[in-house]
Protein backbone atom coordinates (compact mmCIF):
# COMPACT_ATOMS: atom_id res chain seq x y z
CA UNK A 1 0.00 0.00 0.00
CA UNK A 2 1.23 3.49 -0.98
CA UNK A 3 2.72 5.41 1.66
CA UNK A 4 0.31 8.52 0.93
CA UNK A 5 -2.89 5.99 1.44
CA UNK A 6 -1.42 4.61 4.55
CA UNK A 7 -1.51 8.44 6.08
CA UNK A 8 -4.87 9.35 4.84
CA UNK A 9 -6.44 6.55 6.28
CA UNK A 10 -4.67 6.77 9.82
CA UNK A 11 -5.76 10.26 9.66
CA UNK A 12 -9.14 8.98 9.00
CA UNK A 13 -9.10 7.17 12.35
CA UNK A 14 -9.90 8.96 14.61
CA UNK A 15 -7.06 9.75 17.90
CA UNK A 16 -8.27 11.40 20.62
CA UNK A 17 -6.94 14.74 19.86
CA UNK A 18 -8.72 14.75 16.49
CA UNK A 19 -12.05 13.32 17.48
CA UNK A 20 -13.84 16.56 16.47
CA UNK A 21 -12.21 16.64 12.49
CA UNK A 22 -13.18 13.03 12.71
CA UNK A 23 -16.71 13.79 13.50
CA UNK A 24 -16.41 16.74 10.43
CA UNK A 25 -15.66 13.88 8.33
CA UNK A 26 -18.55 11.75 9.16
CA UNK A 27 -20.64 14.40 8.86
CA UNK A 28 -19.40 14.71 6.00
CA UNK A 29 -19.78 11.36 4.74
CA UNK A 30 -23.19 11.10 5.44
CA UNK A 31 -23.80 14.51 3.62
CA UNK A 32 -22.38 12.60 0.58
CA UNK A 33 -24.65 9.98 1.06
CA UNK A 34 -28.05 11.29 1.67
CA UNK A 35 -27.50 13.98 -1.25
CA UNK A 36 -26.57 10.74 -3.65
CA UNK A 37 -29.67 8.89 -2.32
CA UNK A 38 -32.48 11.48 -2.35
CA UNK A 39 -30.49 12.14 -6.20
CA UNK A 40 -31.32 8.96 -7.26
CA UNK A 41 -34.45 8.42 -5.81
CA UNK A 42 -35.62 11.67 -7.25
CA UNK A 43 -34.50 10.77 -10.51
CA UNK A 44 -36.36 7.30 -10.15
CA UNK A 45 -39.36 8.94 -9.02
CA UNK A 46 -39.35 11.26 -12.47
CA UNK A 47 -38.72 8.94 -14.92
CA UNK A 48 -40.78 6.72 -13.85
CA UNK A 49 -43.58 9.84 -13.85
CA UNK A 50 -42.63 10.29 -16.97
CA UNK A 51 -42.77 6.60 -18.17
CA UNK A 52 -46.14 5.46 -16.62
CA UNK A 53 -47.81 8.72 -18.39
CA UNK A 54 -46.26 8.05 -21.66
CA UNK A 55 -47.56 4.57 -21.83
CA UNK A 56 -50.63 4.75 -20.55
CA UNK A 57 -51.27 7.62 -23.18
CA UNK A 58 -50.16 5.77 -25.87
CA UNK A 59 -51.71 2.96 -24.95
CA UNK A 60 -55.15 4.82 -24.85
CA UNK A 61 -54.77 6.48 -27.94
CA UNK A 62 -52.93 6.07 -31.50
CA UNK A 63 -49.05 7.43 -32.20
CA UNK A 64 -50.34 9.44 -35.38
CA UNK A 65 -53.96 11.23 -36.18
CA UNK A 66 -54.15 12.10 -39.87
CA UNK A 67 -56.82 14.53 -41.37
CA UNK A 68 -57.69 15.03 -44.50
CA UNK A 69 -58.94 19.17 -46.03
CA UNK A 70 -62.42 18.03 -47.69
CA UNK A 71 -63.14 14.75 -45.50
CA UNK A 72 -62.27 11.30 -45.93
CA UNK A 73 -64.24 9.72 -49.30
CA UNK A 74 -63.18 6.40 -48.18
CA UNK A 75 -61.55 5.76 -45.03
CA UNK A 76 -60.93 1.70 -46.35
CA UNK A 77 -58.53 2.99 -49.42
CA UNK A 78 -57.10 6.09 -47.28
CA UNK A 79 -55.91 3.12 -44.10
CA UNK A 80 -54.81 0.97 -46.90
CA UNK A 81 -52.39 4.03 -47.99
CA UNK A 82 -51.05 4.71 -44.81
CA UNK A 83 -50.33 1.18 -43.93
CA UNK A 84 -47.77 1.36 -47.09
CA UNK A 85 -45.58 4.00 -44.95
CA UNK A 86 -42.63 2.60 -43.22
CA UNK A 87 -43.12 2.25 -39.37
CA UNK A 88 -46.70 2.17 -39.80
CA UNK A 89 -48.06 -1.34 -38.32
CA UNK A 90 -51.75 -0.12 -37.88
CA UNK A 91 -54.55 2.25 -39.16
CA UNK A 92 -58.03 2.34 -37.91
CA UNK A 93 -60.57 4.99 -38.85
CA UNK A 94 -62.27 6.72 -35.90
CA UNK A 95 -64.94 9.51 -35.38
CA UNK A 96 -65.05 12.01 -32.55
CA UNK A 97 -68.15 14.07 -31.14
CA UNK A 98 -69.77 15.42 -28.31
CA UNK A 99 -72.40 14.00 -26.42
CA UNK A 100 -74.50 13.83 -23.14
CA UNK A 101 -74.70 10.70 -21.31
CA UNK A 102 -77.44 10.04 -18.97
CA UNK A 103 -78.50 7.49 -16.88
CA UNK A 104 -81.30 7.25 -13.80
CA UNK A 105 -78.42 8.26 -11.25
CA UNK A 106 -76.34 11.29 -13.26
CA UNK A 107 -75.66 12.55 -16.23
CA UNK A 108 -72.12 13.56 -17.96
CA UNK A 109 -70.52 15.19 -20.94
CA UNK A 110 -68.25 12.67 -23.14
CA UNK A 111 -66.52 12.47 -26.04
CA UNK A 112 -68.15 9.96 -27.83
CA UNK A 113 -65.66 7.88 -30.26
CA UNK A 114 -66.49 5.81 -33.54
CA UNK A 115 -64.69 2.86 -34.16
CA UNK A 116 -64.24 -0.63 -36.32
CA UNK A 117 -64.46 -3.35 -33.63
CA UNK A 118 -61.85 -5.40 -35.94
CA UNK A 119 -59.27 -2.48 -36.47
CA UNK A 120 -59.55 -0.53 -32.99
CA UNK A 121 -57.36 -2.74 -31.33
CA UNK A 122 -54.27 -2.40 -34.00
CA UNK A 123 -53.67 1.42 -32.65
CA UNK A 124 -54.70 1.11 -29.21
CA UNK A 125 -54.54 -1.11 -26.25
CA UNK A 126 -58.24 -1.14 -25.95
CA UNK A 127 -58.18 -5.01 -26.18
CA UNK A 128 -56.48 -5.72 -23.31
CA UNK A 129 -57.98 -2.57 -21.34
CA UNK A 130 -61.48 -4.31 -21.96
CA UNK A 131 -62.41 -5.24 -18.11
CA UNK A 132 -66.36 -6.75 -19.04
CA UNK A 133 -67.34 -7.49 -22.35
CA UNK A 134 -65.92 -7.60 -25.95
CA UNK A 135 -65.63 -4.27 -28.12
CA UNK A 136 -66.68 -6.94 -30.87
CA UNK A 137 -70.04 -6.74 -28.87
CA UNK A 138 -70.41 -3.46 -30.58
CA UNK A 139 -71.73 -4.56 -33.24
CA UNK A 140 -72.35 -3.34 -36.72
CA UNK A 141 -74.49 -0.38 -35.40
CA UNK A 142 -78.26 -1.73 -36.69
CA UNK A 143 -79.02 -3.17 -33.24
CA UNK A 144 -81.38 -1.67 -31.31
CA UNK A 145 -80.82 -0.21 -29.14
CA UNK A 146 -77.36 -0.05 -30.57
CA UNK A 147 -74.13 -1.05 -28.38
CA UNK A 148 -71.96 1.27 -26.43
CA UNK A 149 -68.60 0.65 -24.51
CA UNK A 150 -67.55 3.10 -21.85
CA UNK A 151 -64.89 3.30 -18.91
CA UNK A 152 -64.50 2.37 -15.84
CA UNK A 153 -64.83 5.65 -14.19
CA UNK A 154 -67.47 7.35 -16.07
CA UNK A 155 -69.82 3.56 -15.66
CA UNK A 156 -69.12 4.53 -11.62
CA UNK A 157 -70.07 7.84 -12.45
CA UNK A 158 -73.53 7.04 -14.28
CA UNK A 159 -73.89 3.99 -12.09
CA UNK A 160 -74.78 1.69 -14.71
CA UNK A 161 -73.14 -1.88 -15.49
CA UNK A 162 -73.13 -4.33 -18.53
CA UNK A 163 -76.57 -5.22 -20.15
CA UNK A 164 -77.88 -1.62 -18.51
CA UNK A 165 -78.85 1.11 -20.64
CA UNK A 166 -78.10 4.72 -21.17
CA UNK A 167 -79.38 7.70 -23.28
CA UNK A 168 -77.34 9.60 -25.49
CA UNK A 169 -77.76 13.25 -26.30
CA UNK A 170 -75.69 14.86 -29.64
CA UNK A 171 -76.15 18.18 -30.77
CA UNK A 172 -76.46 16.76 -34.28
CA UNK A 173 -80.28 16.78 -34.51
CA UNK A 174 -83.15 16.65 -36.56
CA UNK A 175 -85.30 19.38 -38.38
CA UNK A 176 -88.44 20.12 -37.10
CA UNK A 177 -90.61 23.10 -37.07
CA UNK A 178 -89.78 24.52 -34.26
CA UNK A 179 -86.00 24.36 -35.27
CA UNK A 180 -83.07 22.01 -34.41
CA UNK A 181 -84.05 19.74 -32.33
CA UNK A 182 -81.10 18.13 -30.28
CA UNK A 183 -81.17 13.78 -31.03
CA UNK A 184 -81.99 11.78 -28.23
CA UNK A 185 -81.07 7.66 -28.56
CA UNK A 186 -81.00 5.08 -26.37
CA UNK A 187 -78.20 2.94 -26.16
CA UNK A 188 -76.89 -0.42 -24.17
CA UNK A 189 -73.89 -1.05 -22.58
CA UNK A 190 -72.28 -3.64 -23.54
CA UNK A 191 -68.30 -3.39 -22.22
CA UNK A 192 -66.24 -1.61 -19.60
CA UNK A 193 -63.23 -0.55 -20.50
CA UNK A 194 -60.08 0.83 -18.10
CA UNK A 195 -57.34 2.52 -20.27
CA UNK A 196 -55.44 3.26 -16.92
CA UNK A 197 -56.30 7.34 -17.30
CA UNK A 198 -58.67 8.95 -15.78
CA UNK A 199 -59.01 11.17 -18.94
CA UNK A 200 -60.29 8.71 -21.03
CA UNK A 201 -61.59 6.05 -18.42
CA UNK A 202 -64.21 8.91 -17.11
CA UNK A 203 -64.87 11.17 -20.48
CA UNK A 204 -64.75 8.46 -23.25
CA UNK A 205 -67.62 6.23 -25.14
CA UNK A 206 -67.22 4.03 -27.95
CA UNK A 207 -70.00 3.13 -30.48
CA UNK A 208 -69.65 1.52 -33.65
CA UNK A 209 -68.36 3.48 -36.74
CA UNK A 210 -71.57 3.23 -39.32
CA UNK A 211 -73.42 4.38 -35.85
CA UNK A 212 -71.19 7.58 -35.57
CA UNK A 213 -70.89 8.29 -38.77
CA UNK A 214 -74.68 8.65 -38.87
CA UNK A 215 -74.82 10.45 -35.41
CA UNK A 216 -72.32 13.00 -36.65
CA UNK A 217 -72.85 13.46 -40.21
CA UNK A 218 -69.63 11.24 -41.34
CA UNK A 219 -66.09 11.72 -42.96
CA UNK A 220 -67.40 14.79 -44.63
CA UNK A 221 -66.96 16.94 -41.55
CA UNK A 222 -62.72 16.70 -42.23
CA UNK A 223 -62.61 18.05 -37.96
CA UNK A 224 -64.55 15.05 -37.20
CA UNK A 225 -62.94 12.17 -38.64
CA UNK A 226 -59.64 10.93 -38.34
CA UNK A 227 -57.52 7.57 -39.45
CA UNK A 228 -55.28 6.17 -36.31
CA UNK A 229 -51.74 5.23 -36.82
CA UNK A 230 -49.67 3.14 -34.77
CA UNK A 231 -45.88 3.24 -35.10
CA UNK A 232 -43.41 0.48 -33.91
CA UNK A 233 -41.24 3.06 -33.05
CA UNK A 234 -42.84 6.00 -30.73
CA UNK A 235 -39.88 7.93 -31.21
CA UNK A 236 -40.29 7.75 -34.94
CA UNK A 237 -43.57 8.99 -34.90
CA UNK A 238 -42.67 12.68 -35.51
CA UNK A 239 -40.39 11.79 -38.42
CA UNK A 240 -43.36 9.24 -39.73
CA UNK A 241 -46.26 12.33 -39.17
CA UNK A 242 -43.84 14.94 -41.15
CA UNK A 243 -43.80 12.43 -44.35
CA UNK A 244 -47.42 11.46 -44.71
CA UNK A 245 -48.19 15.14 -46.78
CA UNK A 246 -45.04 15.03 -48.96
CA UNK A 247 -46.19 11.02 -49.82
CA UNK A 248 -49.52 11.56 -50.13
CA UNK A 249 -50.17 15.19 -50.78
CA UNK A 250 -50.55 18.75 -49.41
CA UNK A 251 -54.71 18.01 -47.97
CA UNK A 252 -53.25 16.24 -45.27
CA UNK A 253 -52.75 16.91 -41.91
CA UNK A 254 -51.21 15.50 -39.70
CA UNK A 255 -50.25 15.27 -35.67
CA UNK A 256 -47.74 12.69 -34.03
CA UNK A 257 -48.35 12.23 -29.83
CA UNK A 258 -45.29 14.17 -28.50
CA UNK A 259 -46.77 17.04 -30.30
CA UNK A 260 -49.66 16.76 -28.92
CA UNK A 261 -48.56 16.07 -25.26
CA UNK A 262 -45.41 18.21 -25.37
CA UNK A 263 -46.20 20.84 -22.89
CA UNK A 264 -47.21 17.46 -20.51
CA UNK A 265 -43.40 16.12 -20.82
CA UNK A 266 -42.33 19.68 -21.27
CA UNK A 267 -43.12 20.37 -17.83
CA UNK A 268 -42.26 16.84 -16.10
CA UNK A 269 -38.34 17.47 -17.65
CA UNK A 270 -37.97 20.70 -16.09
CA UNK A 271 -39.41 20.00 -12.92
CA UNK A 272 -37.01 16.93 -13.13
CA UNK A 273 -34.31 18.74 -13.78
CA UNK A 274 -35.06 21.40 -11.20
CA UNK A 275 -35.39 18.72 -8.64
CA UNK A 276 -32.01 17.29 -9.15
CA UNK A 277 -30.60 20.47 -9.32
CA UNK A 278 -32.06 21.75 -5.79
CA UNK A 279 -31.20 17.79 -4.14
CA UNK A 280 -27.59 18.28 -6.05
CA UNK A 281 -26.81 20.98 -3.64
CA UNK A 282 -27.11 18.41 -0.68
CA UNK A 283 -23.87 17.49 -1.95
CA UNK A 284 -22.26 20.41 -2.92
CA UNK A 285 -23.21 21.16 1.27
CA UNK A 286 -21.38 17.60 2.07
CA UNK A 287 -18.58 19.01 -0.64
CA UNK A 288 -18.27 22.06 1.50
CA UNK A 289 -17.98 19.97 4.82
CA UNK A 290 -14.86 18.37 2.90
CA UNK A 291 -13.23 21.45 2.47
CA UNK A 292 -13.68 22.43 6.01
CA UNK A 293 -12.37 18.99 7.77
CA UNK A 294 -9.30 19.00 5.26
CA UNK A 295 -8.51 22.73 6.27
CA UNK A 296 -8.64 22.02 10.13
CA UNK A 297 -6.48 18.47 9.56
CA UNK A 298 -4.55 20.60 7.73
CA UNK A 299 -3.90 23.33 10.50
CA UNK A 300 -3.90 20.48 13.32
CA UNK A 301 -1.26 18.16 11.41
CA UNK A 302 1.44 21.25 10.37
CA UNK A 303 3.81 19.60 12.52
CA UNK A 304 3.40 16.31 10.90
CA UNK A 305 3.67 17.63 7.38
CA UNK A 306 6.59 19.55 8.27
CA UNK A 307 8.13 16.23 9.22
CA UNK A 308 7.19 14.51 6.22
CA UNK A 309 8.71 16.72 4.41
CA UNK A 310 11.83 17.35 6.35
CA UNK A 311 11.89 13.14 6.02
CA UNK A 312 11.55 13.53 2.38
CA UNK A 313 8.66 13.55 1.14
CA UNK A 314 7.86 15.68 -2.12
CA UNK A 315 4.73 18.54 -2.49
CA UNK A 316 2.79 16.10 -4.91
CA UNK A 317 2.69 13.31 -1.72
CA UNK A 318 1.40 15.56 0.68
CA UNK A 319 -1.02 17.34 -1.84
CA UNK A 320 -1.97 12.90 -2.76
CA UNK A 321 -2.77 12.56 1.15
CA UNK A 322 -5.31 14.58 1.62
CA UNK A 323 -6.99 14.32 -1.44
CA UNK A 324 -7.10 10.74 -1.00
CA UNK A 325 -8.75 11.52 1.97
CA UNK A 326 -10.91 13.94 0.28
CA UNK A 327 -11.77 10.87 -2.17
CA UNK A 328 -12.02 8.49 0.96
CA UNK A 329 -15.20 10.06 2.20
CA UNK A 330 -16.59 10.86 -1.30
CA UNK A 331 -15.98 7.14 -2.63
CA UNK A 332 -17.54 6.04 1.05
CA UNK A 333 -20.74 8.26 1.19
CA UNK A 334 -21.08 7.89 -3.27
CA UNK A 335 -21.09 4.30 -2.69
CA UNK A 336 -23.52 4.36 0.72
CA UNK A 337 -25.78 6.46 -0.74
CA UNK A 338 -26.08 4.88 -4.30
CA UNK A 339 -26.87 1.43 -2.90
CA UNK A 340 -29.48 3.20 -0.63
CA UNK A 341 -31.12 5.14 -2.95
CA UNK A 342 -31.57 1.57 -5.68
CA UNK A 343 -32.51 0.21 -2.77
CA UNK A 344 -35.30 2.24 -1.43
CA UNK A 345 -36.55 3.22 -4.86
CA UNK A 346 -36.79 -0.58 -5.68
CA UNK A 347 -38.98 -1.54 -2.49
CA UNK A 348 -40.77 1.95 -2.89
CA UNK A 349 -42.09 0.69 -6.77
CA UNK A 350 -42.52 -3.11 -5.63
CA UNK A 351 -44.52 -2.59 -3.08
CA UNK A 352 -46.17 0.47 -4.53
CA UNK A 353 -45.88 2.78 -1.02
CA UNK A 354 -46.52 5.60 -2.15
CA UNK A 355 -50.23 6.36 -3.09
CA UNK A 356 -51.35 9.79 -4.88
CA UNK A 357 -54.78 11.08 -5.89
CA UNK A 358 -55.49 9.50 -9.76
CA UNK A 359 -57.55 12.86 -10.18
CA UNK A 360 -55.08 14.86 -10.39
CA UNK A 361 -52.06 12.39 -11.48
CA UNK A 362 -54.22 10.41 -13.44
CA UNK A 363 -52.10 7.29 -11.79
CA UNK A 364 -52.73 5.76 -8.67
CA UNK A 365 -49.16 5.25 -7.31
CA UNK A 366 -46.09 6.70 -7.64
CA UNK A 367 -44.01 4.85 -9.86
CA UNK A 368 -40.15 4.26 -9.59
CA UNK A 369 -37.63 3.54 -12.24
CA UNK A 370 -34.31 3.47 -12.09
CA UNK A 371 -31.91 3.99 -15.05
CA UNK A 372 -28.91 2.76 -15.11
CA UNK A 373 -27.14 5.83 -16.72
CA UNK A 374 -28.40 8.18 -14.39
CA UNK A 375 -26.92 6.23 -11.42
CA UNK A 376 -23.78 6.53 -13.15
CA UNK A 377 -24.14 9.92 -13.79
CA UNK A 378 -25.04 10.46 -9.94
CA UNK A 379 -22.25 8.90 -8.89
CA UNK A 380 -19.66 10.14 -11.18
CA UNK A 381 -20.55 13.66 -10.22
CA UNK A 382 -20.55 13.58 -6.90
CA UNK A 383 -17.05 11.97 -6.92
CA UNK A 384 -15.70 14.46 -9.15
CA UNK A 385 -17.32 17.26 -6.55
CA UNK A 386 -15.67 15.39 -3.56
CA UNK A 387 -12.35 15.61 -5.71
CA UNK A 388 -12.94 18.77 -6.90
CA UNK A 389 -13.53 19.96 -2.88
CA UNK A 390 -10.03 18.26 -2.23
CA UNK A 391 -7.93 20.97 -4.26
CA UNK A 392 -7.87 23.96 -2.06
CA UNK A 393 -6.63 21.87 1.08
CA UNK A 394 -4.16 19.64 -0.37
CA UNK A 395 -2.26 22.44 -2.49
CA UNK A 396 -2.28 24.33 1.30
CA UNK A 397 -0.65 21.25 2.91
CA UNK A 398 1.67 20.86 0.22
CA UNK A 399 3.36 24.19 -0.07
CA UNK A 400 3.29 24.87 4.41
CA UNK A 401 6.81 25.55 5.16
CA UNK A 402 8.57 22.72 7.34
CA UNK A 403 10.73 25.42 9.16
CA UNK A 404 7.14 27.25 9.82
CA UNK A 405 5.33 24.40 10.74
CA UNK A 406 8.02 23.69 13.43
CA UNK A 407 8.94 26.65 15.02
CA UNK A 408 5.49 26.97 15.86
CA UNK A 409 3.54 23.34 15.85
Amino acid sequence: MPFELQIALRYLLARRKQAFISVISLVSTLGVAVGVMALIIAMALMTGLQGELRDRILGASAHVYVWKQGGIEDYRVEAGKLREIPHVVGAAPTLLGKALVSSARAEEFITLKGVEPALEPSVTDITRAMQVGRLTDLGSGEETPPGIVIGKALADKLGVSVGETVTLLTPQGTLSPMGMLPRSRPFRVVGIFSLGLLEFDASYGMIALPLAERLFGGYNRPELGMIQLRIDDIYAAPAVAESIPSRLGALYLTEDWAHMNQSLFSALWLEKMAISITIGLIVMVAALNIIASLVLLVTEKSPDIAILKTMGASARSVTSIFMLQGLIIGIVGTAAGATAGVGLATILDRYRLIRVPIDVYQIEHVPFVIEPLNVIVVIIVAVLICFLATIYPSRQAARLDPVEALRYG
